[in-house]
């Protein structure tokens, strides 16, 4: 803990001490990969600490009006951006243990009548989007307990959270994370292509699907084998598709020069710089899974676990963290293969009918149809078919029983370097129309009341003048 700033240190004892002198505690984390990460690692601490405890999943909106029913409540990977005290009493006790965009400042805890204790790197000035996230803070309060064993899922959830697309490395407190899971051999850093599916997608597809900028092979797996085959590449390797994890460093040598040669011809000049950013990066191997399967990839790790929140299955998700290898993986494999179905089916109508509009600044497609559990996902994956220069925003219907606007936000990686945060863009406009939202550099997303589209529309837009 010594790589800690002092006072976060400090919290981390207070922490620790609040739990062990507690009995009645339900945790809330956030219902993606990071969060799933992090209530899985705090499920974990109450288990060997033999606390009776319960544990939820919850979309950010779920938070405005949250009564506290147990004497602790504990949140992780989000609360930062929420009013969840608004409820408390003086018998209440809340730790939050999130990274995003703090509402209260340091001090907030010294004003209340009841025990508050947030852990919050943006309240010491460590970056949040790239230097740590909920898992890697509740990795933090697991160490604090001596159990280092938990650091790979702290790695687990930094490339969940997309917390290494920046420079395609772990840094800052990530980084140190990350030496403890090498350290105890959990993990095994692998300088690699960023390509994603490097496990179990066959390398002429996974190269299709490449999408920060718009090529001759993206969505074209024809496209795809011919380059294979300029570079000797083989399409197959023994009894399977060649993979990324199968090709030699010669091999993706060869394929990095030609996706660089490639990019620099399609890219504006002041993103030259930044080309060999979006092709090489660090991979993450989880050594004690197998070979070949989608959890031995941190990168397919965490997609298995986003399939699992997107369905509303993150139970399923907290087995297969939890060490449940039986049950649980073929529930896995079930959910997985079911989202990445209507994933498709979703992505193909959005194709079809053309349904991307382009702004000035930004691009937009109505998902009407879409569960608002995928409208994020899907949005990443239609960027390969609308304009890569601009941000695109997909939204849709909350649920069935609320029609206001579920609103998510997906970009290339090139426009982080032009210095604009979308994640605080989109809080500021949604929150202006009596919403909220939030979220990263390049991935983010919002609630806004069905009747103010235009109007967030016309306004982001306008936001974005001159920034791009």
């Amino acid at each position: 803990m010594e790589e800690l700033p002092t006072q976060m240190k400090q919290l981390y004892k207070e922490a620790k001490e609040i739990i062990l002198n507690n009995e009645d505690i339900k945790i809330y984390s956030h219902n993606d990969c990071d969060g799933i990460s992090s209530g899985a690692i705090l499920s974990i601490i109450m288990d060997r600490l033999g606390k009776d405890y319960e544990i939820e999943f919850v979309s950010l909106d779920k938070l405005e009006d949250l009564q506290l029913t147990h004497k602790l409540t504990i949140f992780s990977d989000l609360g930062s951006g929420q009013p969840v005290e608004k409820y408390a009493t003086e018998d209440s006790e809340i730790i939050i243990l999130d990274h995003h965009p703090p509402l209260r400042d340091l001090n907030y805890r010294d004003t209340k009548n009841f025990k508050f204790l947030e852990i919050n790197p943006m309240h010491f000035g460590i970056n949040g989007s790239y230097y740590i996230c909920g898992g890697g803070l509740c990795y933090y309060l697991a160490k604090e307990f001596g159990y280092d064993d938990l650091s790979w899922i702290g790695v687990l959830s930094a490339v969940g959270d997309m917390q290494n697309t920046h420079t395609g490395k772990m840094e800052g407190l990530n980084k140190l994370i990350l030496n403890d899971a090498i350290k105890g051999r959990y993990v095994k850093k692998i300088g690699d292509l960023s390509i994603y599916g490097r496990e179990t997608r066959p390398l002429f597809v996974a190269l299709s699907y490449f999408s920060d900028v718009t090529l001759p092979i993206t969505n074209s797996k024809t496209e795809c084998i011919a380059l294979l085959n300029e570079l000797n590449i083989p399409k197959t390797t023994d009894d399977h598709y060649t993979t990324l994890s199968d090709l030699t460093k010669p091999e993706k040598s060869r394929l990095f020069s030609a996706l660089v040669k490639m990019l620099s011809r399609e890219v504006p000049g002041k993103y030259v710089e930044y080309i060999p950013k979006l092709v090489a990066a660090d991979s993450y191997e989880f050594l004690q899974e197998e070979d070949h399967t989608f959890l031995r990839d941190a990168s397919e790790f965490s997609t298995a676990m986003n399939a699992c929140a997107r369905n509303k299955e993150e139970m399923v998700a907290l087995k297969i963290l939890k060490g449940n290898r039986s049950d649980a993986l073929d529930e896995l494999e079930y959910i997985s293969r079911n989202h990445r179905r209507y994933l498709a089916l979703k992505i193909q109508e959005v194709q079809e009918s053309h349904a991307i509009v382009e702004m000035n600044n930004i691009q937009y497609f109505d998902g009407s149809g879409i569960r608002s559990e995928v409208v994020g996902t899907i949005t990443g994956m239609v960027l390969s078919y609308g304009n890569w220069r601009k941000p695109i925003i997909g939204f849709t219907q909350v649920s069935e029983d609320n029609d206001d606007l579920k609103i998510s936000l997906r970009c290339s990686r090139l426009l982080a370097y032009d210095g604009v945060h979308f994640g605080n863009i989109i809080r500021e406009v949604a929150q202006d129309l009596g919403g909220n939202g939030g979220g990263h550099a390049v991935a983010c997303g919002a609630y806004i009341p069905k009747e103010c589209k235009e109007e967030f529309l016309k306004t982001f837009d306008e936001k974005l003048e001159g920034k791009l």
